[in-house]
């Protein structure tokens, strides 16, 4: 079992570098989460740490952990106001047209029993607005920022299959599911601002599937 490296640490809050395959919650079929892992993060802390806010299994990166139920609220208060900056990286399964934008798509979640459930724009869902910068293009694939302003459920993987009109190489559910191990989308950085103290900030590398496909950050 890997370590979980811990990028931002203080008395209220932990950052870690939340690998990709792992989910937050024990799945039903069974199998490792970070549920299972939060013990070995207490690290000398007599509570557990809890997640602020989720990352999907496949998503790698920044994941923000509070250490007690005060910090908690302030925390989720910060997310839900939207005064929380993240930035994240995607590799798209194609080039894409223009260099910068805003893509603004209300998601909705809908269910079928063939497909399951999935997020849909949708004219009367939940306003979505993610920011996007081109960084580079190398076989085929581009490699995008994502800014998110709000946090729906696969709000960037939707934005950038219907947004961008290419979605997240490896999707399984808005793409292909082709070409990567994965859905290649990672958490970069992430900036909590706190009242009379020193943002809670964190920046994780490039994961190694990232550069293997040849690509860096910035």
């Amino acid at each position: 079992m890997t370590e979980l490296a811990i990028l931002f640490e203080d008395a209220e809050a932990l950052v870690i570098d939340k690998p990709a395959g792992l989910p937050l919650d024990r799945p039903r079929a069974g199998g490792p989460s970070l549920d299972d892992r939060l013990d070995e993060l207490k690290l000398g802390f007599q509570r557990v740490p809890m997640p602020v806010h989720r990352l999907d299994r496949d998503t790698s990166g920044c994941l923000l952990l509070a250490r007690n139920p005060k910090a908690l609220k302030r925390f989720s208060a910060a997310f839900e106001e939207k005064r929380v900056e993240k930035r994240y990286l995607g590799v798209l399964a194609g080039d894409i047209v223009g260099e910068e934008g805003t893509i603004e798509l209300a998601l909705s979640k809908v269910s079928t029993a063939k497909d399951g459930w999935r997020m849909i724009p949708a004219r009367k869902g939940k306003p979505s607005v993610t920011h996007w910068r081109k960084l580079d293009t190398r076989g085929g694939l581009t490699l995008v920022e994502f800014r998110p302003e709000t946090g729906r459920t696969h709000q960037i993987r939707v934005h950038a299959a219907s947004g961008l009109g290419v979605p997240l190489l490896g999707d399984p559910v808005y793409g292909a599911g082709k070409g990567a191990s994965r859905t290649m989308l990672h958490c970069a950085a992430l900036a909590i601002p706190r009242e009379g103290k020193e943002p809670v900030a964190a920046t994780s590398p490039l994961p190694a599937d990232f550069t293997a496909l040849g690509f860096q950050d910035g």
